[in-house]
């Protein structure tokens, strides 16, 4: 699981983010926890949204690749 948060975000706070991380791994759930300390709710400036892009290809990339069964069909 992919959770990405902006710390400035009051409707959700950063300690709930830390605690869903905390139990997917306590639960050996693949997880990736990524932070940005200066966004809020929505990940909006420059730098960090291109950061954000990247993360979300990236995990699409890792648990989305095709199957060699799925190729026979």
């Amino acid at each position: 699981m992919l959770i990405l948060h902006g710390e400035r975000d009051y409707r959700v706070p950063i300690t709930q983010a830390l605690e869903l991380y905390g139990t997917l791994t306590a639960k050996g759930v693949p997880a990736r926890l990524v932070a940005y300390p200066d966004e809020g709710h929505w990940i909006l400036k420059g730098q960090n949204a291109k950061h954000w892009y990247g993360e979300v290809l990236g995990f699409l990339a890792t648990y989305l690749k095709p199957s060699e069964e799925a190729g026979r069909r």
